[in-house]
Order: structure tokens, then C-alpha cells, then sequence
């Protein structure tokens, strides 16, 4: 039987945590040989705690690793231990390496770069379309995006890193049985099936807040740097980015509007050195050692056509930051009812979005 599945059953039936697993990996080395070392041996591993050796020892034998692999193999769960070649190469440099990781999909290979985008779960339609953007671009150039699948700008950035059929890698707060939040049980049927899901948590975890902080090591962990796109002064993402900074990684931030106090934190964030971005070249310039190719422009057909006067008058002045009906009328000297119908010929055709409050964007990604 596979090495991974002694660990697995030490980490699902005896409940050990993360350091107690590493201190018994970096003594034994085998999870096989924890389950045959003689019991004084556990006594000698530094750190580990008295109780958890009595727990080891008066347990033990009764677990079988046997019933662990036929339930995780059964359930689609495969089990991949700190040291195997498949292992995250950048996951296995950072101080506290899980010992144990499981996941669905497939695990990204170790040519690919990785990179983490992140932000607030309440985004703004802005901050959204700037995640899904860059997510998108990220993957034609080759990257591939981490994100923690929570809502907000993690969704956005793992749909963008689809739409630009790249690779995405959703990192839990749970297990990986366990689709949350369940609205995106659809994102999590394709990111399993085009990309990761991966847990430290072991299947059947439910999501708890202790649990989010701890896995956001595990997403700067595994990438190269991580892109900030929109966070308050006390979001997760800015926990996310101290570890990053933490682990030696590059932090990234997107700049937003002074007043938004969702952009409060990556504003925070730049004026402590993030480098700032606006596009995917942006990140792509601190790797010169990587090979690009410039991104596949997708730009719709009907955005090449020639607009009518009036529709150009409007549209000139969409961007990425909400303009309410009234503001529009007032810019183009025209009656709020000629706006009206201005902004409706202008989503038939792809290029505005709707907001509430009679507010609108352009659906134009590249207009900022």
C-alpha cells in the first residue's frame, strides 16, 4: 500500500494537526514506520508533545490504512505527502509545509508559474471585472491563478482563469468534498475537472472561520507572488499577502478609487511597496526569466463596429467605475429618457452592464 494513505490515516483518525504531522515526518520520514517504530522512539522527537505521543501510542494500533485508501480512493480524493515529486515544488519551501494535502483534479505541474489573486469577498462590480480580467490574461500567457474560491474576487479570478482556458487551482478553508460557498457548485465542478481543488483539511471538513487564515499560507505558498485586486484595511487577502511577504514572495496590488473602502487595503498595500498593477504585463515584468507571448486579444465583433452618434456619446463615457444615468445626461447634454434608451441599445450589444441604483459600467474588460 502507498506511503501517503499511513499519513492520511494518522492525519483523518487521529486528528493531528499540522506541526505535530511535520515534526513525525521530519523524525520518521515514512508514515508506514510511525506505525512500527518502537514506542520510546516517539519520546525522542523534539516538539512533540506528550499527549500527542500517549495519543500516537494508544492508538495506533487499532487504525487501519487499509479502510483509509478505499474511502478516499472511492470518493475521488487523491492523497499527495510532503516529498512525493508531484508535491507543490514552492509549497514545500515555506516554514510550515502541510504534511498532507488532498485534492480532486489535477495537480499543477511544476513548469508552470503560479500566481495568487485575491481580494474581498463584498468586490465591487470593479474590482470583479479587474480580477476576471487579469485572471484571464495571467493564463494566456502561460500562468496559472490560485485563489481560495470564496466570493467576491476569488470567484471572479478563477472564472476569469477559465474563460481564458487556463489552469486554476482552488485552495479550501474545508474539505474537498465539501463545495463551499454552494453557490458555485457549478465553478467547482470545472475547476475539478479543467484545474485543483485542494485541501490540507481532510474530506468532510466544514467550512469554519479558524480555518480560512490557515489556509491562506497555503495559496501565497504556492505561488510565485500574489495580486491583491480589491480588500479593505481588515480583509483576508491582506493575511494572505503577509504571508506571502512571510515566504519571500512578491506582493502585487491593483489601485482603487480613495474613496472606496474596499480598495483601502491594496491602496495600503502600494504605498508599503506592492508594486502596482493595471494589467497582466505589469506582473509579468518582474519574471524576465520567464517566456511570454502577448495576450490573445478577444475582442468582440461588435465592438469594431461603428457606433451611432448618440451610442458614442454614451459609451465614451463608460468605463470600470459606475456612472449613474443622471451623471451620463448631464455629460452628454441629453435627456435622461434618450439616456435610457441609449444604455439599453448599448447592453443588447454587449457593451454596458447595468448596475442597481440605475448605475452602469462598460462590459468592455480593457476600458479603465
Amino acid at each position: 500500500m502507498e506511503d501517503c494513505y499511513y499519513w492520511a490515516t494518522l492525519h483523518i483518525s487521529m486528528e493531528l494537526g499540522t506541526r505535530s504531522l511535520l515534526y513525525l515526518y521530519r523524525y520518521f520520514g515514512s508514515g508506514k514506520a510511525v506505525f512500527e517504530a518502537d514506542p520510546v522512539e516517539f519520546r525522542n522527537i523534539p516538539l512533540l508533545s506528550p499527549q500527542v505521543v500517549e495519543k500516537i501510542i494508544a492508538s495506533r494500533d487499532s487504525l487501519i490504512p487499509e479502510k483509509t485508501a478505499q474511502e478516499l480512493i472511492s470518493n475521488n480524493i487523491k492523497v499527495t505527502v510532503l516529498g512525493d515529486p508531484a508535491y507543490p515544488k514552492l509549497l514545500a519551501e515555506i516554514p510550515d509545509p502541510p504534511v498532507v494535502l488532498y485534492s480532486r483534479g489535477r495537480l499543477p505541474g511544476h513548469e508552470m508559474p503560479l500566481i495568487a489573486i485575491v481580494g474581498a469577498r463584498r468586490a465591487t462590480p470593479y474590482g470583479r471585472v479587474m480580477a476576471k480580467k487579469l485572471a484571464e490574461d495571467l493564463t494566456n500567457l502561460g500562468w496559472g491563478v490560485v485563489s481560495g474560491m470564496a466570493r467576491g474576487i476569488d470567484t471572479a479570478a478563477h472564472e476569469g482563469a477559465i474563460a481564458g482556458n487556463g489552469y486554476t487551482l482552488a485552495v479550501f478553508g474545508c474539505g474537498v468534498d465539501v463545495c463551499y460557498p454552494r453557490e458555485n457548485q457549478k465553478l467547482y465542478e470545472k475547476i475539478a475537472e479543467k484545474g485543483c481543488l485542494l485541501s490540507e483539511f481532510p474530506p468532510g471538513t466544514q467550512p469554519q472561520p479558524k480555518n480560512f487564515p490557515i489556509r491562506n499560507r497555503i495559496i501565497s505558498g504556492c505561488s510565485l507572488g500574489t495580486l491583491v485586486v480589491e480588500a479593505g484595511e481588515r480583509s483576508g487577502a491582506l493575511i494572505t499577502a503577509n504571508f506571502a511577504l512571510e515566504q519571500g514572495r512578491d506582493v502585487f496590488a491593483v489601485p482603487g478609487s480613495v474613496t472606496s473602502i474596499r480598495s483601502r487595503g491594496t491602496n495600503n498595500l502600494i504605498k508599503q511597496g506592492a508594486k502596482l498593477v493595471e494589467s497582466a504585463e505589469d506582473v509579468i515584468a518582474e519574471y524576465p526569466y520567464l517566456s511570454f507571448s502577448s495576450p490573445v486579444s478577444k475582442e468582440c465583433p461588435v465592438k469594431r463596429a461603428k457606433l451611432p452618434p448618440e451610442e458614442a456619446a454614451v459609451y465614451k463615457y463608460l468605463n470600470l467605475e459606475p456612472a449613474h444615468i443622471d451623471q451620463l445626461a448631464e455629460l452628454t447634454g441629453m435627456p435622461v429618457s434618450m439616456i435610457g434608451s441609449i444604455l439599453t441599445m448599448l447592453e443588447l450589444k454587449g457593451l454596458a452592464k447595468r448596475l442597481n441604483g440605475d448605475y452602469y459600467i462598460s462590459a468592455d474588460l480593457s476600458r479603465r
